[in-house]
């Protein structure tokens, strides 16, 4: 495996050099900048692997620059902020963080999280089925081996956690997952009060893949329960 690289984004240098240190005590090879633009003018200097990226930053913050990458790439964003707010962790997660984390943050944590979204993302997050056989739900296919989804045959660009939960439903169609087991699942963390971060996630899915996300066709609430998609046969003659 080729070695893996986390492009580090802070207004503070002395932050941004820490977690380099972490980063590199663990093998893994790091790539600073200090805004929002030039993390995007990073991306296209060499493969990266995972993004940690501070929120408040002159020139473009962090939610900004996310949004940015978020149109073009689907690599794992790490999110830190100062900020404790519920509201701040929910707007990081909505426009397409995969995680969060506050400083001052502890470093073994920081490491922890950073080795389970490289772990996932280089991994394809192929941990359902190891065959890599796609699955087909009505107008919904999705190619294990592409790691993507495509509705009506149109493709759809999500975030690796997206495509997490999405692979997880699709998986076991019917089954109604709770938002407890679908972090546990697709974070591989244990669960404690995600409902808000796996509805945020919910949300965004169902605006990528239903036509009307109000009125949802595939992606299926069971209040007080929790998740699934529904049985729905194969789209014929396309």
């Amino acid at each position: 495996m080729d070695k893996q690289r986390v492009l580090v984004v802070d207004d503070d240098r002395e932050i941004v050099m820490a977690i380099i240190r972490l980063l590199e005590r663990e093998g893994i090879e790091a790539v600073p900048a200090y805004n929002g633009r030039e993390a995007v003018e990073r991306l296209n200097e060499g493969e990266i692997h995972l993004i940690i990226i501070d929120i408040m930053m002159p020139e473009m913050d962090g939610i900004s620059a996310t949004i940015k990458i978020r149109s073009e790439r689907n690599i794992p964003v790490i999110m830190l902020s100062a900020k404790t707010e519920e509201s701040d962790k929910i707007l990081g997660l909505s426009v397409g963080a995969d995680d969060y984390v506050t400083k001052p943050f502890s470093p073994a944590e920081l490491i922890a999280r950073v080795k389970s979204q490289l772990r996932r993302y280089m991994s394809l997050g192929d941990y359902n089925n190891r065959s890599g056989a796609d699955i087909v739900l009505g107008g919904l296919s999705l190619s294990r081996e592409e790691r993507r989804l495509y509705v009506d045959g149109e493709p759809v660009r999500l975030t690796p956690k997206e495509y997490s939960i999405v692979e997880l439903l699709m998986s076991k169609p019917g089954r109604v997952f709770s938002a407890e087991e679908i972090y546990e699942r697709v974070w591989n963390e244990t669960a404690f009060s995600v409902e808000n971060t796996i509805m945020v996630h919910i949300r965004r899915i169902r605006e990528k893949i239903e036509i009307d996300p109000n009125e949802p066709r595939y992606l299926k609430v069971v209040w007080g329960i929790g998740y699934k998609m529904e049985k729905i046969q194969p789209k014929q003659g396309i």
